[in-house]
């Protein structure tokens, strides 16, 4: 399988997380998308863009609701985005993203998950040199040939598109998610997203068997348990 395949496997996997979590992540994050732009997704592109992912994720309608109002209500909730980079098990490399009101809580919880699995929390940009950061998106409906004329007549630069069983994905520059994605749209009718988001994408994978993967899979668990983190990358090959 190629690397489109790895990228989409690992975004699917994301879907897998508790209901609560997912909803919780959301709400942080339109309520931030919100409260630094127009509290309207018609006026406020990373609003809307959420809002669709959120929607995408099943998250109900209420839930999206209370966060832009809470942002149009002026409530002060001081959330940061923060990083953190490091080196799993069996030298796999791992980039944890947090959405949080306590950096020291967060930093704290995201160490003992490296820790109980012996694994060592490094310095800011330790890791992230060895990935790409993209905006991804994949869909059917069209091909390579008509996705790369459709985006070079609007004007889109892309990075690569890559077709894999009827399925096309193209990378891009993360500022450049919804515009790649508005192109397919109006390209043709009825386009589904499988995958529509800003991410890390490793330069190279690694397979890991016995106690690293067992330690691996423990980590990844513990990570899934903190509430601050919102997404989690690494370079661990899918089994």
């Amino acid at each position: 399988m190629g690397r489109a395949f790895e990228v989409r496997k690992a975004s699917m996997a994301k879907t897998n997380a508790k209901k609560a979590k997912i909803y919780g992540k959301y709400g942080k994050e339109i309520y931030l998308a919100a409260k630094n732009g127009e509290p309207d997704p018609e006026l406020n592109i990373t609003l809307k863009r959420i809002i669709e992912k959120a929607r995408k994720d099943q998250v109900p309608n209420d839930i999206i609701k209370r966060a832009v109002d809470k942002a149009k209500s002026g409530v002060a909730e001081d959330y940061q985005a923060v990083q953190y980079e490091g080196f799993g098990p069996g030298s796999c490399t791992v980039i944890v993203e947090c959405l949080t009101d306590n950096v020291n809580r967060s930093v704290s919880e995201v160490r003992n998950c490296f820790t109980k699995t012996d694994s060592k929390l490094g310095v800011s940009g330790s890791v992230s040199f060895m990935y790409n950061h993209n905006a991804v998106v994949s869909f059917s409906g069209l091909n390579e040939e008509e996705t790369l004329e459709a985006l070079l007549m609007a004007d889109v630069d892309v990075e690569e598109i890559e077709e894999e069983d009827g399925m096309v994905t193209v990378y891009g520059t993360p500022h450049d998610l919804y515009n790649i994605k508005t192109v397919i749209e109006e390209t043709k009718e009825g386009i589904e997203f499988e995958m529509d988001e800003i991410t890390w994408i490793p330069q190279n994978y690694v397979e890991l068997e016995g106690e690293d993967r067992e330690r691996f899979d423990k980590m990844m668990n513990m990570l899934d348990e903190v509430d601050d983190v919102t997404n989690v990358y690494h370079n661990v090959k899918s089994v």
